[in-house]
């Protein structure tokens, strides 16, 4: 079997259809077909099987892309181990959710680069379901979940959980209730909310608490940045759920939850048996988070 069909078959595992598949590695969708086709005539046994109008993986399929992911892994070791000889340098690609890089990816930029690694770096905002599945362009991918979620239970996910962050309500300075740094969350019912869309984490969070307290939210904005967020809390247009380090408008103040645990919990996500490189880069990410971590 050759290194070139597995990592379409991996593709395929990762994309779930030939289109995308053949976007993503350059080809028409009529080649890739063939060299699967060619894949399975060299494994004996059927690796997929018609699901409507598309096809999906059998079991054999299923199995044989984790033996696909090992052998690209270790060809990868290999040619990580050459590069440097060569260069002095390996390269990891790196996605970060925004506000989780503004805290963690100078440092890590940092201790990478003196580990002699070169990351590239990239902004990838999307709910926790979604993280996962970006490894199919990514070396590394770093997501956030509310701490309730389970976490990521995949055997082809590496999953290193980084740090737990709090998750504080935001009120406008000039608020009555910016008299205090903590608030019960009764106190909040009759307030209209600023929240994320549904799906991401800070909402997973509202709606945990929601369901914990039975203080239902009146979310009356939804907005995926949240320097709007503060802006739109400051200007008196609601309060919000924020993540504590994220929180820097002089027009708002934070105030801690009395009663209620909540927070985001940063995970790492990566390939089992990653090339070295990978695995340093989250060693790292893993060792800053603990600096911030609460």
């Amino acid at each position: 079997m050759e290194v070139r069909r597995l990592r379409l078959l991996r593709e395929f595992a990762d994309r779930e259809s030939i289109g995308a598949v053949a976007d993503a590695m350059h080809m028409t969708p009529s080649a890739v077909s063939q060299q699967l086709k060619v894949l399975a005539d060299e494994a004996g046994v059927p690796l997929f099987e018609p699901e409507g109008r598309r096809i999906r993986l059998t079991e054999a399929g299923r199995a044989l892309v984790l033996r696909a992911d090992e052998v690209i892994a270790a060809v990868e070791r290999a040619q990580e181990e050459m590069a440097s000889y060569r260069s002095g340098r390996a390269r990891v690609r790196l996605a970060m959710f925004p506000s989780g890089s503004t805290l963690l990816l100078p440092t890590v930029l940092d201790r990478a680069a003196e580990s002699g690694i070169e990351v590239h770096a990239f902004h990838l905002d999307v709910g926790y379901s979604d993280a996962a599945p970006a490894l199919a362009d990514f070396d590394v991918v770093v997501t956030h979940r509310d701490e309730r979620t389970p976490a990521v239970n995949q055997s082809r996910v590496w999953v290193a959980e980084l740090m737990r962050e709090p998750v504080d309500v935001i009120v406008p300075v000039d608020s009555p209730l910016a008299d205090a740094d903590e608030v019960a969350v009764s106190e909040l019912a009759e307030h209209d909310w600023i929240s994320v869309e549904g799906g991401f984490p800070v909402d997973d969070v509202l709606q945990s608490i929601s369901a914990v307290t039975g203080v239902a939210p009146r979310v009356t904005q939804r907005m995926l940045d949240f320097t709007t967020i503060e802006a739109l809390v400051a200007g008196g247009h609601g309060i919000a759920l924020m993540p504590r380090f994220a929180v820097r408008h002089p027009g708002v103040k934070r105030l801690e939850l009395k009663g209620v645990r909540a927070a985001r919990v940063y995970e790492a996500l990566a390939r089992p048996r990653s090339r070295s490189a990978v695995q340093q880069v989250v060693e790292h990410l893993t060792a800053v988070g603990a600096e911030h971590g609460q």
